[in-house]
């Protein structure tokens, strides 16, 4: 429990990796704000984080907008009184091959995916900033360090998130934040559950460990950088995917 009463803001928490994310934290004493466009999943999702005793606040919040982001973050200091760990997981697909990708469907992934991150941020770094200690976690992707065909928009927020990880890690390392990127690969999750057996069964030979993983594997590699051992790692990316990228 060494991050007892500290307090968090998971985007994209209401279902998925995020509210695992936001579980695993719960369960370390973390106060949470959960944050999603579905509120009413952000809010069913605090209700059952409260029944491990810590507090909670569920917010409505479009990340790929600023102004909504600002209400969102006021709301969560408003309720839980400050934010010790940011984690950007909020993300969505629109996948097709270049060729026949639709703009409005990369616009959509940069903004959802990569400008978000911006936004969130850039809104909690000054409350990091004045208190003089924080986390920022972004959840990136195996796509983002190795690319994959039919996912360019994808591919570039995620390698994006990268870049921008290492830069915001150089300039807030002074003030006791650290910024850091998991890259996940194949993870059981509804869209994961939605292949065929013969695709799940070609994509498990790709990886070393033979199984996707899980949920929980990405949200135990968040508390470990969100944890005081962590105190000294930032600007890196975490692999978390069975050894399929090396």
């Amino acid at each position: 429990m060494q991050l007892k009463d500290k307090v968090a803001l998971v985007t994209g928490s209401a279902q998925g990796i995020g509210k695992a994310i936001a579980e695993a934290l719960a369960k370390e004493g973390v106060h949470i704000c959960v944050s999603d466009i579905n509120l009413e999943g952000a809010t069913a999702a605090a209700e059952e984080l409260n029944k491990l005793g810590v507090k909670t606040k569920a917010v409505n919040i479009n990340v790929a907008n600023l102004e909504d982001v600002k209400k969102g973050v006021a709301k969560c200091v408003a309720e839980l009184g400050k934010v010790d760990i940011l984690v950007n997981n909020a993300g969505i697909t629109r996948d097709a091959l270049l060729v026949r990708m639709k703009e409005e469907d990369w616009d959509q992934v940069i903004n959802i995916n990569l400008k978000s991150i911006f936004n969130c941020t850039k809104e909690v770094l000054p409350l990091m900033m004045k208190q003089r200690s924080g986390r920022i976690i972004s959840i990136a992707s195996i796509v983002g360090l190795m690319g994959n065909a039919g996912q360019a928009n994808y591919a570039a927020a995620k390698a994006g998130l990268i870049g921008f990880t290492k830069t915001v890690a150089r300039e807030a390392a002074t003030r006791g934040i650290t910024v850091n990127a998991i890259a996940p690969g194949f993870i059981e999750t509804e869209m994961t559950r939605k292949l065929s057996e013969d695709l799940q069964t070609k994509l498990k030979n790709l990886i070393p460990m033979g199984r996707f993983g899980s949920p929980e594997d990405v949200a135990n590699a968040v508390v470990f950088l969100a944890g005081p051992e962590a105190a000294y790692i930032t600007g890196q990316v975490l692999s978390v995917n069975g050894g399929m990228y090396m």
